[in-house]
C-alpha cells in the first residue's frame, strides 16, 4: 500500500481539538501499524489559506488525502472502526 495521508483541519488549541488529534494518533500507532502514515495537522486560525483551498467549512474536518479517493470526515472522531471504515483504510485489529 502507498503512503496514508491525513489532513486534520482544527480551529486552535482546544479541549475538542487535542481530543481528535488524539485520537488520530491513537489510531495511527495502534490501527495502522505497518502502513506509512502521514498526519498533518492544520490549524485554519493560523492558515486560513490551505482552508479555503480545501473548502473547510467546519472543524475538526479530517481528510483523507492519500491514497485515493478522497474521503471526508467531519465532526466527532471517536470512534475509530467507523473512521476506518469511512475513510476506506485498512486496519489491523486491536490485540
Amino acid at each position: 500500500m502507498s503512503i496514508i495521508v491525513l489532513q486534520l483541519f482544527i480551529a486552535g488549541r482546544t479541549p475538542r481539538t487535542e481530543h481528535a488529534i488524539a485520537t488520530l494518533r491513537q489510531l495511527i500507532e495502534l490501527r495502522l501499524t505497518g502502513y506509512p502514515c502521514e498526519l498533518v495537522i492544520v490549524d485554519v486560525l493560523t492558515d486560513p489559506q490551505q482552508a479555503e483551498e480545501r473548502h473547510i467549512l467546519a472543524t475538526p474536518t479530517l481528510i483523507k488525502v492519500a491514497p485515493l479517493p478522497q474521503r471526508r470526515i467531519i465532526g466527532d472522531l471517536a470512534d475509530a472502526d467507523g473512521l476506518l471504515a469511512a475513510l476506506s483504510l485498512p486496519s489491523l485489529p486491536l490485540a
